[in-house]
Parts: C-alpha cells; structure tokens; sequence
C-alpha cells in the first residue's frame, strides 16, 4: 500500500476543501457530486492506479482514467494538483477566463492528465472502451477506468458500450458508477427510474461488485479486487454508493447543490467542518 487509510483520508479532506474553495471563488461550479466523489479520486490516484504525473496523451504502459461526468471537474483539478500533474496553486485559476481549468475538462488548453473533453453527457465510457482496446492491440497490459454519473446513464450511448464491452471481452476496462441518487433536476428515481441497475448490467455480461464511496477502506479494497478481476473475459463494474456533498451536513444528500456555489457564510461553515491537511493553496 502506498498511503495508510488515515493518510488518504486526509487528503481526501483536503481534496474536499478545494472543492469548496474552488466553488464558492467563482460562484459557479458542482460541487455536490465533486464532494461525494473525493475519496474514489483519492483512491485511485493515490493509492490504486499506475500512472505518471510526467503527463504524455498516450500513456502508453500506464493505467488510463476518463471522466464522463465532466462536470465533477473541481474533484479531479483538485486530485490531479495534489498527486504532482501542475502546481496546486493554479487551482485558483479554476473557470477564469485564459484558465487550464475549465468548468468542464477540456484538452486544448494542455492540461495534464486530461485526455478527452467532457462536457456533454454519456460518452466517456466509450472512449474508455476504445482505449481498452487499443492497449489490447499494443500488447499493453494496463488499465481503463472511467467514472459514470448515475443520472448520465439516461443518456443512450451508454448503453451501446455497456452492450459493446462485454461482447468484445473488453476485460480490462473498470467502469465506475457514482450511484448517488441525484441529479440536476431531482432524484433520479422521480426524473427517470434506473430500477435494478446490478440485474441490467449482469445481464449485459458485465462482472458487477458493490462498493461504499464514502468509505476510504471500503472503495481501496472494492477497487483492488476490481483490479483481480480484470483479464478473464469480462469488463468490470463497480456500482459505487455516495451521497452528494457528503461531508457538509448542510450539503448532504440533496441535489440542490449539483451545480451551486456557497455564499461566504456557508463556505465558513462548510470548510469548519472539514479538516486542513496539506495546505490551502
């Protein structure tokens, strides 16, 4: 292990105060999914994924991560700054005009560690697939993971690739879901109803297992044993339970605050519940 549960969780912490700060200085952004996400992106960047800081698109010989629910970028910046890809302190360029840090991810202003714009919904996962694949034709033997949102999955083109992977054995692909029950107009249950989302996606063929987003040791094991699985045949799906502005009791489980900002009171109440571990930038 390369960080102890009590280390990743401090930078998770950390993680969760960029977000805030990130947020609240431009009075733009979503910060409800970002915080409920900080311990997957601690986890994999720190602790579970091959990857190099030293930034080249092709990542040849390392693990590839794709964030469809481009939205969340706040998370990521902050998760990317953190494990050495650009300086933490251009997190305070986030969503200003002439910034690298764009409310979505994009690639033309050549920051590291983004490999394709995200944007627009429901095509992350594809681009994952096709990744996989072509390390598969290299003879590389690394990883894909993507990140989902739960109500992205009303978009279509997921389920071509949930139905292309496991036809193609496309078993070194890890796609995560970040199943929160929210999205930007309510519950997803009320918008549109994902019913059994473990049941559809076994029936696709995918290896499905369960995990705990808001638990350091829980996500850490769930995607080391997403890792063992990989290899035999099948793409890999990890349906990740989170709760949305997890570690803000004002923020919590709601999707008010999908895509809205703290005012200054509810910043300092938000970042006094959280602790300062590594630093504000």
């Amino acid at each position: 292990m390369k960080h102890t549960i009590s280390e990743l969780e401090d930078i998770a912490s950390q993680v969760r105060r960029d977000i805030l700060r990130m947020v609240h200085a431009v009075q733009s952004g979503h910060p409800g999914a970002s915080l409920g996400c900080a311990d997957f992106f601690t986890a994999l960047y720190f602790e579970v994924m091959n990857h190099n800081p030293e930034f080249d698109m092709d990542g040849k010989n390392e693990d590839l991560f794709f964030l469809s629910n481009g939205h969340i970028s706040p998370v990521w910046y902050s998760v990317l700054a953190r494990a050495g890809y650009f300086e933490v302190s251009e997190l305070s360029t986030f969503r200003k005009l002439d910034s690298r840090l764009q409310g979505h991810p994009t690639t033309h202003e050549h920051l590291p560690g983004i490999r394709i714009a995200s944007g627009s919904l429901g095509q992350g996962l594809s681009v994952a697939i096709g990744a996989a694949l072509a390390k598969k034709i290299n003879g590389d033997h690394s990883l894909v993971y993507a990140l989902l949102g739960d109500g992205e999955l009303q978009e279509g083109q997921n389920w071509e690739a949930f139905m292309f992977a496991p036809h193609n054995k496309v078993d070194n692909v890890i796609a995560t879901i970040d199943y929160n029950g929210q999205q930007i107009d309510g519950p997803t249950e009320k918008v549109l109803s994902l019913e059994n989302l473990q049941a559809k996606f076994e029936a696709f063929g995918w290896h499905v297992i369960n995990s705990d987003g808001n638990d350091m040791d829980g996500i850490v094991k769930a995607l080391h044993y997403a890792k063992s699985l990989t290899g035999k045949g099948k793409p890999i799906l990890n349906l990740m339970s989170t709760q949305m502005g997890y570690g803000v009791d004002f923020m919590v489980g709601t999707h008010k605050w999908h895509g809205s900002a703290p005012n200054d009171a509810q910043l300092e109440s938000a970042l006094g519940q959280i602790k300062e571990t590594a630093g504000d930038y």
